[in-house]
């Protein structure tokens, strides 16, 4: 992986109810690409199996995956904000959405959309501007392309075509610094002689 795609933080990718293995493959082999952290699924009915003939790279030697029977069931890492990737009216359209550091991205079905129960506990909805809904695995793959453009250390496009790509500025180290609030580990301020210390009459 080259320097330039490090970034901070993670992600996770899930599908709600899939039923195609094929599309889940695609999603799976599209996350592994990406750099996701783990996958998973909710209340999915296919076999692991077929899902193998999409998955050319065999993410899920090389991914945690997790399955969950129900939306219920579902368990995130702390901290982490579920991202719901759907067509609704209240959703952001995906070039203005601002990825979370720590986020969890997660599809609805092929035919039909993410569960009522499943959009209650997402923090953020977002959407695809498109005509019409895409695949399963290509709007996977939009949303990660996305995320990796946005968060990523990439070079500044050039102002015109065939320009040359601007240059990555080198990352620069701050100084170390001090948050804590006790008081008992601040210095005492300085004292000021004449500043009402002085015991002369």
């Amino acid at each position: 992986m080259n320097d330039e795609r490090l970034m901070r933080g993670y992600f996770g990718i899930g599908v709600e109810s899939i039923s195609k293995p094929m599309n889940l493959g695609n999603l799976f082999r599209s996350a592994h690409a990406f750099g996701a952290s783990f996958v998973f699924t909710i209340a999915a009915s296919y076999r692991r199996s077929e899902v193998r003939g999409a998955d050319t790279s065999d993410s899920l030697r090389h991914l945690p995956f997790y399955r969950f029977p129900d939306v219920e069931s579902m368990v995130l890492p702390e901290g982490c904000a579920l991202v719901g990737v759907e067509i609704l009216g209240e959703a952001v359209a995906l070039p203005s959405f601002h990825h979370p550091r720590r986020a969890v991205y997660v599809f609805g079905p092929e035919r039909g959309g993410l569960s009522p129960a499943l959009v209650a506990r997402c923090r953020h909805l977002v959407r695809i501007p498109t005509r019409f809904s895409l695949n399963l695995a290509t709007a996977g793959a939009i949303v990660m392309y996305d995320r990796l453009s946005s968060l990523g250390r990439f070079a500044g496009r050039p102002l015109a075509p065939g320009g040359a790509p601007e240059r990555v500025p080198e990352h620069v180290f701050g100084g170390p610094k001090f948050r804590t609030r006790a008081r008992r580990f601040r210095a005492p301020p300085p004292t000021i002689p004449g500043d009402g210390d002085d015991d002369r009459e």
